[in-house]
């Protein structure tokens, strides 16, 4: 007999960063966490829905309308799923501060001014906009990681002030607001501990929150959030000291569709293992999983239902999670295999990377961003062999693709994507190695492979354009295909300078001239790490 283990298990549902879901593609999510048994949906707008008086606010953004909104609540009240807004109210802000109407309202370029007039005006609007649609009363109001709070504009104006005291005085604002409009609040709570640790860190073991800010802090939950660790101790350690500063604080945990281009489940699961087994120790009452978009949204939401699936198994389960019966389940719920599911893993879990991928490489991303001329990440990814991996990957996907029909269109994607890098993964070294051997007539290999790649990188362009328009609004996907613009410009640009150097018409290619390193920044790449980066630290060791 099974038993809830939590009075609410669900998801939080990233539409902030480019991949804002379209009506279709949110009732499919709603409708697979309704069968796996999943009852909340917190939808994460920072700019992304409409706000009465402030037209700038998520202008071409692809933003929800009110009716929008009010349509997915009512199709997930009929499948017994609660919607929450999900929303920033302090940081995280500066797509929707960048227009000029912010100017008196910003503190930062992402934080709002604390203590102008004009800001709570501004809040009030937003919150007021982002509930109507929603049956629901509860509201998240955000509050993370404003790192430069009380550093800018606001430090001009009123000088140094306490940060605790700042966010404190912010938050009774911000709170009074939504208990006027009927609601009740949470945030997330790494601020509280960030300013309680010397080092700024929100996982400090020796962050200390003073009693009168305890005292102090207003009637509201605090989301404790936590996709990076996973030894079991740890959770439960910070989830006493939540439960010392509130009552009944929420975990959420995550699925790493963040992690570039495809999903990183081998970190996924081992964090949520640890972080739910602690939860049900420690008398959580409420866990959700996030789904985050980071730098674009290039991991497409589909693939986060496994890790969905497995935060409904801990749902109901007390002890350890049967592993055939989870894979059972996920193909009940969603038409999928869960082996064949698994294989997305491997586009970033290579060779040269540790078991799951806990330092969250992104092989996939950088090999497919990166340029074959000045290939920053050639030198990390030498004797690793992954052309081999990658097209031993791309017929392991195309038997997938085969299999599961509900899944065509993905797997077809991540095919194509592992067919392109079993090409394109090491043409940097074979491209320098010739050109340092001044083997003019062997060049003429890779040079015929640039041509075949500018063909599998329209087609990759091509399949990525048919998943994100059967999921997301068009919004967004330009910023997207800038980056496989970006990409087929520049193959044709070093086939054209590599045919000049085969030719005799150039002496020297200058990006070739350079010796290779090892990426090593602005992240600590300790052994079983190849590299991680975002887009534009990827194609260019300039300014992008």
């Amino acid at each position: 007999m099974e038993q809830p283990q939590f009075e609410t298990t669900g998801a939080i549902i990233d539409v902030s960063r480019n991949g804002v879901l379209q009506q279709e593609g949110m009732h499919e999510l709603l409708r697979k966490m309704a069968v796996m048994g999943l009852n909340v949906l917190m939808i994460y707008m920072e700019d992304t829905y409409e706000v009465d008086d402030y037209p700038y606010f998520g202008y071409m953004r692809g933003s929800y309308s009110e009716q929008e909104l009010k349509l997915n609540d009512d199709y997930a009240h009929k499948l017994g799923i609660e919607m929450i807004p999900c929303i920033q109210t302090l940081g995280h802000l500066s797509e929707a501060l960048k227009w000029n109407y912010a100017e008196d309202i910003r503190d930062t370029n992402d934080i709002v001014l604390v203590g102008e007039e004009k800001t709570y005006t501004f809040l009030e609007a937003m919150i007021r906009s982002a509930s109507k649609p929603f049956r629901t009363n509860r509201i998240h109001l955000g509050m993370d990681e404003a790192f430069q709070l009380g550093l800018g504009n606001y430090l001009k104006k009123y000088g140094y002030q306490e940060r605790f005291n700042i966010m404190n005085e912010h938050l009774r604002r911000v709170v009074d607001i939504s208990e006027q409009e009927g609601l009740s609040p949470m945030i997330w709570s790494d601020m509280y501990f960030r300013l309680g640790s010397k080092e700024g860190s929100y996982y400090d073991p020796d962050s200390i929150v003073p009693e009168s800010v305890k005292q102090s802090i207003p009637n509201t939950q605090l989301v404790y959030w936590d996709y990076y660790h996973t030894d079991e101790a740890f959770y439960r350690t910070f989830i006493r000291k939540h439960q010392a500063l509130v009552k009944n604080p929420i975990f959420a945990g995550g699925a790493w569709t963040w992690n570039g281009i495809s999903p990183n489940y081998g970190k996924a699961r081992a964090t949520t293992e640890a972080a739910l087994k602690s939860c049900k120790t420690e008398g959580i009452k409420e866990v959700f999983i996030t789904m985050w978009g980071d730098n674009g949204t290039e991991t497409p939401m589909l693939t986060a239902l496994p890790m969905l699936q497995l935060f409904a198994e801990h749902a109901y389960q007390q002890g350890e999670i049967v592993e055939k019966r989870l894979e059972e389940r996920f193909e009940f719920s969603t038409g999928v295999s869960w082996r064949d599911a698994m294989l997305l893993n491997k586009l970033d879990e290579t060779p040269g990377v540790s078991k799951n991928n806990l330092h969250e490489s992104n092989p996939s991303k950088f090999l497919l961003w990166q340029d074959v001329l000045i290939g920053l990440y050639d030198k990390n990814i030498e004797g690793l062999s992954l052309n081999n991996h990658y097209t031993a990957l791309a017929a392991a996907l195309h038997t997938a693709k085969e299999n599961n029909p509900n899944w065509l269109a993905l797997f077809d994607f991540y095919k194509e994507l592992a067919a392109l890098l079993g090409e394109k993964a090491e043409i940097g070294i074979e491209i320098k190695r010739y050109y340092d051997e001044n083997n003019r007539s062997s060049m003429r290999a890779p040079l015929e492979k640039l041509e075949c790649l500018q063909q599998k990188t329209d087609s990759l362009r091509k399949k990525h354009r048919a998943l994100w328009f059967s999921l997301y609004k068009p919004f967004g996907w330009e910023s997207l295909e800038v980056r496989y613009g970006g990409l087929s410009a520049r193959l044709e640009t070093a086939a054209y300078r590599i045919t000049q150097w085969v030719t005799g018409e150039l002496e020297r290619i200058e990006e070739l001239e350079e010796d290779r390193l090892e990426f090593e920044g602005p992240y600590v790449m300790p052994e079983g790490s190849i590299g991680r980066n975002l887009y534009h630290r990827i194609i260019t060791a300039g300014y992008s």
